[in-house]
Parts: structure tokens; C-alpha cells; sequence
């Protein structure tokens, strides 16, 4: 499908060239179709292992970081689906007997699991200081001997559903759930019942010091298939991802102000048009307009840069632009 097929501008590739230029890798889908894929050159790492200047392609396996987080809701939905991991609703520390201490606090027997779908646990967690020390809640828990209890043991500074707050330890849990339920290891489970369903048979899933495969910022797959994976979110789950789940998924759970709501681990824009998306360090985006039938992958390398974001907003801002003047 070239761009004025799709409803846009056609010289939709030129405008993108300058918005585009220091991403790694783009890739926009109209009605499940391909409109426009580019690629660019760049440094790429594997968390703080850097690849070099990498010359990006198709096939070119790329890191998500917190897309991840996104794409662990969906399995978890998933095994929901299959009766393997509890309801949003039930307590959380119930299904953790192994730390009956925790569980025997009050306060923290309060937790529910979809505090954790949320980040709303109401416990610190600090992600506002650079990955690159320990100070940072998320460097802490992957250096800490027990992750998980790392997670479940911070101190408390509000009640479970009061506020929002940040937090990959909340979808470490949840990974965690969702490994007990199944009895597989995260990325077995991923290839087997969401990525090789929808045609994806390339990614990798890094693990840490202690092989548990992080559900904070694991992933690595490459453009094309991540807007596979979120064409199959636009599509109601396209038969691997249960309806039911998505409908719960992507439903406005927290107002963060700013046009702006979080679901169970997806970001939503409430603004005209709304969006889903999935967001990760460095200008990882999965960006997608139900009403507009619209979906766009962005990788790029600005890891830990706070104006990171600006490049993916301009392709999107550009995208539009083009297809209102279609």
C-alpha cells in the first residue's frame, strides 16, 4: 500500500525524513497493511553492552526496554485466559506463600494484583535516577538476591490504589505470576502461545545475573514485528490475544493528567485521536489510533536521554499532519 492508499499525503516519505532521521527503525501500518518502512544507522546496546554502530535492517533485533513491560501484560491476559494466574482483583501476597512475612503485615496483605497491572502498589520505587546506578529502584532489584522479595519488601508510602508511581518491579511481578502459573520460562511462553501465533520467530529475551528473564526491559525483536504484534492489539487480539483482556487492558485504570491515562501496563492517550501505546527508553515506541486503523513501531538509541521522546513525536506529529491534508 503506498501513503496516498493509505489516506496520506504522498509525499508522506519525504516529510518523514527529517523527523525520522536519528531513528533507528520505523515502520506504519494502515488497516494491516504496510505504508512506509524505514531504517537508519546507529549505536545500539543490549542494556549497557553496546553493539557498535549498527547499520539497521529489517531483520535487525533491536532493544525494546520498557515495551516490554506492555508486551508482558499481554501474556499475562494470555494465561489468564487459561486459568493460570489469578484475577486483578485478588490479593496479591496470597499467591507469594513464600514470603509469609510480608503477607502477615496488614498494609501489605491489602495489595491486589491489579495494583500491580497498575503501578499503584503504593510502595517506593525510585526510576526518576539514571540506569547506570544502583540508586535507581530498577538496578537495585536486578542486583538484589531475591528479586521478587526486593520488589514486595520496599517501604510502604501510601495505601495500594492511591497514587501512581513508576515502577518495574510491578511487572516483575507480574512475570513472575506468570511463570508460576505456567511453569515455563517467560520467553518459552511468549514464543509459544503470542509471538509464533502471530508469524514472529525472531527476539530475544535478556536475562539477569540470577537467569530470571526481566519483564521490566527484557525484549529485543525488530520493528516489523513489534507492529505486527500491535496490529494484533488493534485487531481485538487477532484469536491469540483474548478480547476480553484487551477490553480490560486498555481501559483508562489511572488519570496522569496531560491527556494522558495509564491502563494495565499500557500508556492511552485520552486527547483526539486516542492512542495505545508502549513506551520504552531511548525513543522505543509502539504507537496506535484504533479510530485511525493506524499503527507505528519506532526504535531508536537515545537511551537515557530525556529529550528522547521529541524524535518519535515528530514522526507522529508529521503522520498526521499528512493525513489531514490527504
Amino acid at each position: 500500500m503506498n501513503p496516498h492508499e493509505a489516506g496520506f499525503a504522498p509525499d508522506l516519505p519525504d516529510r518523514l525524513k527529517a523527523p525520522a532521521a536519528e531513528l533507528h527503525g520505523l515502520v506504519i501500518m494502515k488497516d494491516g497493511r504496510l505504508v512506509l518502512e524505514q531504517y537508519g544507522e546507529g549505536e545500539d546496546h543490549s542494556w549497557e553492552i553496546s553493539h557498535g554502530v549498527v547499520d539497521f535492517g529489517p531483520d535487525t533485533l533491536h532493544d525494546l526496554r520498557s515495551v516490554t513491560k506492555s508486551v508482558v501484560s499481554l501474556l499475562y491476559g494470555i494465561a489468564l485466559a487459561d486459568g493460570l494466574v489469578p484475577e486483578p482483583h485478588e490479593p496479591l501476597l496470597a499467591h507469594f506463600p513464600e514470603y509469609p512475612d510480608l503477607a502477615a503485615d496488614p498494609r501489605r496483605a491489602a495489595l491486589k494484583v491489579e495494583h500491580a497491572l497498575t503501578m499503584t502498589l503504593g510502595l517506593e520505587w525510585r526510576e526518576d535516577l539514571p540506569y547506570t546506578t544502583p540508586e535507581n529502584s530498577e538496578i537495585a532489584m536486578e542486583l538484589a538476591p531475591d528479586r521478587h522479595r526486593f520488589v514486595l519488601d520496599r517501604p510502604i508510602v501510601s495505601e495500594p490504589g492511591e497514587s501512581w508511581n513508576y515502577c518495574g518491579g510491578a511487572s516483575a511481578i507480574l512475570a513472575r505470576l506468570v511463570v508460576k502459573g505456567t511453569g515455563e520460562p517467560l520467553p518459552e511462553f511468549a514464543r509459544r502461545r503470542l509471538f509464533e501465533p502471530l508469524g514472529i520467530t525472531r527476539f530475544e529475551w535478556m536475562a539477569g545475573d540470577d537467569g530470571i528473564h526481566s519483564a521490566a526491559a527484557g525484549l529485543r525483536m525488530t520493528p516489523r514485528d513489534l507492529a505486527l504484534l500491535g496490529q494484533a492489539v488493534l485487531d481485538g487480539g487477532a484469536g491469540v490475544i483474548p478480547s476480553s483482556w484487551l477490553e480490560q487492558a486498555l481501559r483508562p485504570r489511572v488519570e496522569l493528567g496531560e491527556g494522558s491515562a495509564y491502563g494495565y501496563q499500557w500508556w492511552l492517550g485520552t486527547g483526539r485521536p486516542p492512542t495505545l501505546s508502549a513506551n520504552g527508553n531511548g525513543g522505543q515506541r509502539l504507537v496506535l489510533y484504533p479510530e485511525l486503523g493506524l499503527v507505528v513501531a519506532m526504535t531508536a538509541g537515545r537511551y537515557d536521554d530525556p529529550d528522547s521522546w521529541r524524535a518519535p513525536q515528530a514522526v507522529l506529529d508529521v503522520l498526521l499532519e499528512a493525513r489531514t491534508e490527504a
